[in-house]
């Protein structure tokens, strides 16, 4: 232990963490920059800071506040000590609807205001894209503004009061009058009062260098606002007054189509005279197609929210902006969902942008090239918005880059991120040239460097361009008035890093990782899959909204560390190998990702498609080469050889008996792996296949065949579901076959079809069962699971050589075959060729039996989309169907958190009890009487029914029983 830690241990009741983890989660932020900290802080109160402070001073140790890490410029990065405020220091102390004003500490995250603000009709104004995990303390260290401020302005406009710690250890309690000040800090502002008149430009979204220009006089001296902006290079924030506006009862949001991004820029400031909440822009380039048919025509667009004290004003609002514009098509919306689905489109860019399809960049792959922060939020007066971005354009075509502009057009803010080659030296010297060119650029057309994100490390260096070298030097001045032996954040904003220093790509591996999965949207380099993370943190989210997934296992304990961003920057340590030093084998990898379900809700709810899920697998696969695994993986990721052992010797009854005496399942739970807490699922005394044959296993006549997938859940443990499927898929008119049970040229139809071939050939042939390896893999028994594939595609081949598509039932199944298969087997061509014909149960039916009328069920369904159905395949068709049967009411988001084997492991019961609590158990609590508890999953079904005393349903088991 450094004396560095131990003096920190005796000083702060908080944790203290120099271990490899706690330093790894934060090397980074939303920047393209890595610092590695000594040691991270998460102090209790402004004693805590306090004592870090005077320990840190001692020792000449800097000192970095950190909040939800999305800072886009580097500046919640540090070598020194980072304080962690979203642990403790996260509270709302106190909210008075009256005086329209709330106290929060800095680690109190925006969406948590809003929430408390909300039934007294009053929020918080600024609101940027990153609301739902952004913290208070970071938004008054950026002077952080949102897409609301053309209404209520930035941070600054909403702070009263801000109680800070100098890094002397002063106590200040800042406000206007001087409030606060520290000493020398009015006669610098005295001495130079021509030079704070005249040297700043006058714009909305004036974030870049210190708001020295706050404490003039007829400003009202007020040190709080100039507090705000300054990024933790002035002092420590401990607690805050803001102000609070009301809350516009109705909302409605137009969106203005226009033919490109010019267009709608050059409009977007003739529309703030009609009082506009929002003036958001962005172009067709970052719309996902999934969401395309949301937008009217155009190439790109508008979004303006208009407010009033009814929807039918609200309206009346949006349609006159609507012919005020001059747009090529236009939609007002009014129904709330409606918008948010809207607004998520726009949330979503700064993720979206990071990979953009086609271009030149030296990463490009089937998943786009790779683009990056740097250029993030330059500001211009609005009026000059349209000939800026044209000039912009020229800029990047003259350099050879691309970039995909967006943002807070009604302010002249645009963000923007740009396939810069940050990994070789001609690259870095690119992004150098443009950075200074482009800083020229903002200049002359009288703009910031920053409107709001912060200057940082990527942009501090070019501040003399704007602001010229005597002001630069005024900054100096100022920085050492508050923090006169800079200890705080230092190299930020005054005397900067150069903005090509320590990248963070930088430390990365130049050769590609020899790995099992083929990465195809990342050209297959586990690297740039891994870089794929940027750090917006949409994954340390305490509320998931609509049926979104990611990430349950943060939300169950809160910590960065089981977040996909946390586990992201784990994995970039360990390939950089100088945090985590022991590659695949470091335990703090496999620490971070022994809580990750697997769900794949990143892989969807991310904005850049991060797939933990698969990294996971990966790693596992690496950690444990040549070394014995954990009991979990042989207990439960061979659980289709047992079951397929108990069903071959028809074991069922002694295997329930003996599960049934505590004292013995007790025992085998402990050698298995598994969680004491948990029941061992009873096996079928049928199993689906022995039911198949049983009726003659032959497809009936007439009406498309189906292939039905008889996965491992279906067959041994749960076939009453096969059973109702077959049943459904039938009276739809389909023809239901089984897959070959024998390799080689079978007949496609009972599940034991004999070989056509010559009697040789059939004694020759080896009995085999499809599986779709999803066990395996999810143990990171990744050679395993290639041969179970292998031996599938070969038991397949007689499907394939059909148009017969594949019905699996199981919706963790279904989406191993849509992307494990593809992604594992990517040299076996037949590997793609079966995932593009895996349907889901519904998905069969609307394709293949169009003109059939499901039966008429008209309950109430509650329950929750599976995670993978989410993630990977869509409930689009689910929801058609339920329709169609009278089953109303939504689904839930999240995941169950039993998630296949993850729920049964030893360990895992109280994180997989409380992912279930998130969404799925109140659900269910809360469900109207009579009504249907969906659950297409197994494990869905099984942590019902062991959680809740619930018996879950298959949709087919529901349709079924309305065909009697």
């Amino acid at each position: 232990m450094t004396d560095l830690e131990a003096a920190l241990r005796r000083a702060v009741r908080g944790e203290v963490g120099f271990d490899a983890t706690s330093r790894a989660l934060t090397t980074m932020d939303a920047s393209n920059y890595r610092r590695v900290p000594l040691g991270v802080v998460a102090p209790r109160d402004a004693d805590d800071v306090a004592a870090v402070l005077e320990v840190c001073r001692e020792h000449g140790v800097p000192v970095v506040a950190r909040g939800g890490g999305t800072s886009i410029a580097g500046q919640a990065t540090g070598t020194g000590v980072v304080l962690d405020f979203t642990r403790h220091m996260n509270r709302l102390v106190g909210l008075d609807p009256e005086a329209r004003t709330a106290v929060v500490q800095p680690g109190l995250v925006l969406d948590r205001l809003q929430d408390a603000a909300a039934p007294h009709g009053l929020r918080f104004g600024p609101d940027p894209s990153t609301h739902s995990r952004c913290t208070l303390g970071g938004m008054i260290g950026n002077n952080a503004c949102g897409s609301h401020s053309v209404a209520w302005g930035t941070t600054a406009d909403s702070v009263r009061e801000l109680s800070v710690l100098t890094a002397r250890g002063r106590r200040l309690r800042l406000g206007q009058e001087w409030a606060g000040a520290p000493e020398g800090l009015r006669d610098l502002v005295d001495g130079d009062l021509a030079r704070l008149r005249t040297g700043f430009p006058d714009l909305p979204r004036r974030i870049s260098g210190y708001a020295l220009d706050a404490l003039l006089p007829e400003r009202g001296a007020d040190v709080a606002r100039s507090f705000c902006g300054s990024e933790g290079t002035l002092g420590v924030l401990t607690e805050a007054v803001v102000r609070l506006v009301e809350s516009p009862r109705a909302r409605a949001l137009a969106v203005l189509g226009y033919a490109d991004e010019a267009g709608a820029a050059e409009a977007a400031a003739g529309l703030l005279p009609l009082g506009p909440l929002t003036v958001e822009g962005m172009a067709v380039d970052l719309v996902p197609v999934s969401a395309a048919a949301l937008l009217p025509r155009g190439g790109a667009w508008l979004f303006v929210e208009t407010g009033g004290e009814s929807g039918a004003q609200a309206r009346a609002r949006a349609e006159a902006v609507v012919r005020a514009a001059d747009v090529v098509d236009a939609l007002v919306v009014t129904d709330p969902a409606g918008q948010r689905a809207l607004w998520r489109i726009r949330e979503d860019a700064s993720g979206t942008a990071t990979r953009m399809p086609g271009g030149t960049s030296q990463t490009e792959s089937g998943g786009g090239a790779e683009a990056w922060p740097g250029w993030e939020d330059c500001a211009v007066p609005p009026a000059r918005l349209g000939a800026y971005l044209r000039d912009f354009r020229g800029l990047l075509s003259a350099h050879g880059l691309r970039g995909i502009p967006y943002g807070h057009f009604g302010d002249g803010c645009i963000h923007v991120r740009i396939d810069f080659d940050l990994l070789t030296d001609a690259g870095v010297a690119r992004f150098r040239r443009f950075s200074e060119e482009l800083a020229d650029l903002v200049v002359a057309h009288g703009g910031s460097l920053s409107g709001e994100h912060g200057d940082g490390q990527a942009r501090a260096e070019l501040l003399p361009r704007m602001y010229g070298a005597e002001t630069v030097a005024l900054f100096e001045r100022a920085k050492a008035v508050w923090d006169p032996d800079d200890l705080l954040n230092p190299g930020m904003l005054v005397r900067p890093a150069p903005l090509d220093a320590n990248l963070r790509f930088s430390v990365l591996p130049r050769k590609p990782v020899d790995v099992a999965f083929g990465y195809p949207s990342d050209g297959g380099d586990f690297s740039a899959a891994v870089r794929r993370c940027v750090g917006v943190a949409k994954c340390r989210t305490a509320s998931v909204p609509g049926a979104g997934v990611m990430c349950p296992s943060f939300r169950a304990t809160g910590e960065e560390e089981h977040s996909t961003r946390g586990r992201a920057r784990l994995l970039h340590e360990m390939l950089a190998g100088e945090l985590v030093t022991d590659g695949w084998r470091s335990s703090e990898v496999r620490d971070a990702l022994d809580l990750c379900l697997s769900c794949k809700g990143c892989r969807s709810d991310c904005p850049v498609e991060v797939d933990m899920a698969t990294y996971k697998a990966e790693f596992l696969h690496h950690h444990y080469a040549g070394r014995r695994r954990p009991a979990a993986h042989y207990a439960m990721g061979w659980l289709p050889v047992w079951l397929r052992w108990a069903a071959r010797v028809r074991a069922a009854p002694v295997v329930n008996a003996l599960a049934s005496v505590r004292p013995l399942a007790a025992v085998a739970k402990r050698l298995g792996g598994i969680a004491g807490e948990r029941e061992v699922p009873r096996l079928a005394g049928e199993t689906f296949s022995r039911w198949w044959r049983g009726r003659g296993g032959r497809p009936a006549e007439g009406g498309d065949l189906v292939v039905l997938w008889p996965d491992t859940f279906t067959e041994h443990l749960s076939p009453s579901v096969g059973r109702a499927a077959v049943r459904v898929l039938e009276a739809a008119g389909l023809r239901v076959a089984l897959p070959p049970t024998l390799r080689g040229r079978a007949v496609i139809g009972d599940g034991t079809s004999r070989s056509a071939a010559p009697l040789l050939s059939l004694l020759a042939a080896r009995r085999g069962r499809v599986c779709c390896g999803l066990t395996y893999v999810s143990t990171g028994q990744l050679d395993r699971a290639r041969a179970v594939m292998r031996r599938t595609l070969d038991l397949m081949a007689p499907v394939l050589e059909t148009s017969a598509p594949v019905v699996v039932l199981e919706p963790s199944c279904a989406a191993a075959l849509r992307t494990d298969l593809p992604e594992l087997l990517h040299d076996d061509p037949r590997a793609a060729r079966l995932a593009s014909r895996v349907l889901t149960f519904a998905e069969a039916l609307e394709r293949h039996a169009p003109d059939w009328t499901p039966p008429a069920v008209n309950l109430p369904a509650v329950g929750q989309t599976h995670c993978h159905q989410h993630a990977v395949l869509g409930d689009t068709a689910d929801r058609r169907l339920r329709a169609s049967a009278g089953l109303t009411g939504e689904l839930s988001g999240g995941c169950c958190g039993l998630a296949g084997n993850f729920g049964f492991e030893s360990g895992h019961y109280e994180v997989s009890a409380a992912c279930a609590e998130d969404q799925l158990l109140p659900a269910v609590r809360e469900a109207p009487e009579g009504a249907v508890v969906l659950a297409d999953g197994f494990s869905c079904r099984t942590q019902l029914e062991q959680l809740a005393g619930v018996r879950g349903r298959h949709l087919a088991e529901v349709l079924a029983q309305g065909l009697e």
